[in-house]
């Protein structure tokens, strides 16, 4: 049974940051955690930097030795240094974007808000006619409602609510922006924020917590159509390379997976459908937070199918095959898109701990394995494999299981089921037939019966009957003929006198 799994075995270990850090990685990132990550984008940017740099001034030099070979008796030229400024141009835009995000975080003397001014007055933009259409959207003006609301009751409340929308508004007019620099910004914000909470507004952990996914949600809410698979990157191009990977796919069996469960329990498949519709729903969600929620539930509905199937609790070895069938049965949409999203503006905490960042984390590992799938993971010889995946054979043909693996309105499926019928209709002519056949026979017997008792009867005349019952017979025929006689004599005597009842 571990062969069997030699494709599809991972060990916890794996989930973890390479780096060591003890929190969970993914393969959007390189099997990093965000945490390092981030920290591993800055340096090789800080590498790429100093590189550039040492570039710029080789060519700047090579160019003046090239110059002062040219011309020897000209005047040595003060030095200009067209590259001298990229490093400065480069630390200006680091120092702008931190600037961009720390500014929202001092204390502001140019606008001091009134302590009794409410927060939809805040909440109001001064003169853009983009932040206007974009609180137009319903689920903007929802979610910003919700975030005022929750707010509200907070000490430090107007405070979070002021930055928050600085930011939002901010980032609107950075579309150009790189998906990467619109992360690390986000991101930026997101532990700034949390570090002020827990020092300057001395902030518990839980409460810091909660209202992290409140600035969340208020954020990624009102950013969603701008951040979501954008144009800058080939997120579209990755989603519909694995669509297309798990349709090629659609041939994989439970049994291939080594998946323990049975779906012909009732309870066991509902479970499946659920988590199916769980997935195909993290689409529909436009906060990080409720797609990694999608997931989880996703996940206990395995866990509860696998418990259900084999009567005990689920391993590791047995959750991810699982997860890999379910994934290739939902084909959800959009997938690498909503995994990247997740990757780059999710509260960084929550991908590193806790259930939602190890279900992630499963995820990830599980389309990584769909996308390098071959037939060693499977069992399957490089033949086998080629064959199913071009359609040209299918592990559940008609003539093994009678059924079909291909997918509605294939042309394998058509001529399958054309072969089918054909079969089917050859063996309906063999059964009449035979059912012609077996009714003449039984017509024949029937008057070969009739004949042969006929002929008995015919064989044995009225004269030779019993003697037993022809003495019978007679003594049957005196009796009645002494009854006979009686009668006869009896007609001639005179009526009997009846007995004088009554006196004269």
């Amino acid at each position: 049974m571990m062969s069997q799994r030699r494709g599809i075995h991972l060990d916890q270990s794996e989930l973890l940051c390479k780096k060591g850090c003890g929190f969970y990685g993914n393969t959007g990132c390189q099997g990093l955690c965000s945490k390092c990550w981030r920290e591993e984008n800055q340096r090789e940017k800080q590498t790429q930097i100093q590189e550039d740099w040492a570039l710029a001034e080789r060519l700047q030099r090579e160019e003046q030795e090239a110059y002062a070979s040219r011309h020897p008796k000209a005047q040595p030229q003060p030095s200009i240094t067209p590259f001298s400024k990229f490093e400065e141009r480069k630390t200006k835009e680091k120092s702008s974007k931190v600037n961009t995000v720390t500014k929202f975080f001092s204390a502001s003397t140019k606008t001091p808000s009134k302590k009794g001014a409410p927060f939809e007055a805040q909440s109001s933009p001064s003169s853009s006619s983009s932040s206007a259409s974009r609180r137009s959207s319903v689920d903007s003006d929802h979610a910003t409602r919700e975030f005022i609301d929750f707010l509200k009751p907070l000490k430090s409340g107007r405070e979070v609510f002021k930055q928050c929308r600085a930011f939002t508004e901010s980032m609107v007019y950075k579309r150009d922006m790189g998906a990467d620099e619109q992360s690390e910004c986000v991101q930026d914000f997101y532990q700034n924020l949390s570090d002020r909470l827990h020092t300057q507004f001395k902030g518990s952990s839980e409460h810091v917590e909660s209202v992290m996914d409140e600035v969340e949600k208020y954020m990624m809410t009102r950013l969603y159509k701008e951040v979501f698979c954008p144009e800058t990157t080939d997120d579209e191009k990755k989603d519909l390379a694995i669509q297309k990977r798990i349709r090629a796919l659609h041939w994989v069996t439970i049994e291939m997976l080594c998946v323990p469960v049975d779906e012909e329990i009732a309870e066991v498949s509902d479970s499946v459908v659920k988590s199916i519709t769980d997935v195909i729903e993290m689409d529909s969600k436009c906060v990080p937070k409720e797609k990694l929620a999608c997931i989880t539930r996703c996940s206990k509905h395995i866990f509860n199918a696998i418990k259900i199937s084999k009567k005990e609790a689920a391993s590791a070895d047995d959750f991810l095959p699982t997860l890999i069938y379910i994934v290739l049965k939902a084909n959800p949409p959009r997938l690498q898109s909503n995994i990247q999203y997740i990757t780059r503006f999710s509260n960084p905490s929550r991908l590193m701990t806790g259930e939602d960042g190890y279900y992630f984390t499963n995820l990830c590992c599980a389309v990584a394995f769909i996308e390098k799938l071959d037939g060693q993971s499977l069992n399957l010889s490089s033949e086998e494999f080629e064959r199913y995946m071009s359609g040209q054979a299918s592990p559940q043909s008609p003539q093994s299981t009678g059924a079909s693996s291909c997918p509605p309105g294939s042309t394998t499926q058509v001529h399958q089921r054309l072969d089918l019928l054909a079969g089917l209709g050859e063996r309906q002519e063999q059964v009449m037939v035979k059912a012609r056949q077996l009714e003449s026979d039984l017509i024949d017997w029937t008057d070969e019966v009739e004949q042969k008792v006929q002929s008995v009867l015919e064989s044995f005349p009225p004269e030779t009957q019993n003697p037993t019952a022809i003495e019978a017979s007679g003594t049957t025929s005196a009796a009645a003929s002494a009854i006979d006689s009686d009668n006869v004599e009896n007609e001639h005597l005179p009526p009997p006198l009846l007995p004088q009842v009554f006196a004269g």
